[in-house]
């Protein structure tokens, strides 16, 4: 996969309407009425704008092969025309989550957690697309972006709240539940 920068735009208009701005844990974001999605770097910042979070598609860090083909087997696409509904969740993990080595946090987050199997149950029907930040200097380590249809808002609910319950989700000091939604795509 190549990476991919995307701008998440928070403000007074865009694609995706803000129907709830919930803090999960730590500080806030202001408020704003919209959020749209910009691929690319951003030239000029647009008016308007309450807050810009960015980060970039990569390469799959946790995954083994045979999770990895999981998961392109049974990954929905996003803009499908009847996931109306979306969530942005940025996340930041403590200094202690980054000062584990990589098969430490591997170790945390599948082995104990279960973070790729809990997410596996709920695809297709949660189309999902993870963003790095953290190498960028930015806020928030990851920005989680999902997408499903209004019939499947339960089974989302079901799944963030899965993830938090795990021994991962103890090692997050900030976290911004943005739920969205629009009319068609």
């Amino acid at each position: 996969m190549s990476v991919t920068m995307f701008n998440f735009i928070g403000g007074d208009r865009g694609a995706w309407r803000v129907a709830e701005m919930r803090i999960v844990c730590g500080a806030s974001l202001a408020a704003v009425a919209a959020v749209e999605i910009v691929p690319g770097n951003l030239v000029v910042e647009p008016s308007g704008v309450g807050w810009i979070l960015r980060g970039a598609t990569s390469n799959h860090r946790y995954t083994t092969r045979a999770e990895k083909n999981a998961l392109n087997h049974r990954q929905a696409g996003l803009s499908r025309p009847p996931a109306t509904c979306a969530a942005l969740i940025p996340i930041r993990k403590s200094a202690a989550w980054w000062e584990l080595a990589q098969d430490e946090r591997r170790e945390i987050l599948e082995t104990r957690s279960k973070h790729i199997e809990i997410g596996l149950k709920y695809l297709p029907e949660i189309a999902r697309r993870l963003h790095h930040s953290r190498d960028f200097g930015e806020e928030f380590d990851f920005l989680t972006w999902f997408e499903y249809a209004p019939a499947d808002a339960r089974k989302f609910e079901e799944l963030v709240c899965a993830l938090r319950e795990t021994e991962e989700w103890h090692y997050v000091e900030r976290e911004i539940d943005v739920r969205l939604a629009r009319d068609k795509f």
